[in-house]
């Protein structure tokens, strides 16, 4: 699947077995994490169909920036599971490892948003993130479905 642009940036979604990858590469952190999760959303449904109803505060912290986006990104799987929602606005506050965003859903409508996977997590598997010569910040995540 090529990339996927946005204003903030580009991501796209990877062949892995029986999993899914996710990668993106944006100007900033805060853009890369909110990139990665928009990237998260794909892998359920298309996350232009997800309307902005319902805001929550999201909060993690890990020792680098590769554990703080698997701790991101299974912060989301964790309220979309629980919630019965999907998320299609993210706005990530970086403050060194500290993480703090508002996300934006609703609860999953079956007929409209026709779910294809329900994700059980991210994981470890070929996990980078860093920024590149080129000055953009780039990462990848594998996510079990």
């Amino acid at each position: 699947m090529p990339f996927l642009r946005s204003e903030k940036g580009r991501w796209e979604l990877l062949e892995h077995d029986a999993d899914i990858g996710l990668r993106a590469e944006a100007q900033s952190r805060e853009a890369l994490f909110e990139l990665m999760a928009e990237a998260l959303t794909a892998v359920v449904t298309s996350p232009a169909l997800v309307e902005p109803q319902t805001a929550l505060t999201i909060r993690c912290e890990a020792p680098d920036d590769a554990m703080l986006l698997v701790d991101w990104l299974n912060a989301l799987i964790f309220e979309m599971a629980t919630r019965d929602m999907l998320f299609g606005a993210w706005r990530v506050h970086l403050d060194g490892q500290r993480l703090e965003a508002r996300v934006r859903g609703e609860t999953v409508d079956r007929g409209r948003h026709r779910p294809a996977v329900e994700i059980k997590g991210a994981t470890y598997t070929a996990l980078e993130v860093g920024r590149a010569s080129d000055g953009l910040w780039r990462a990848q995540c594998i996510v079990d479905v």
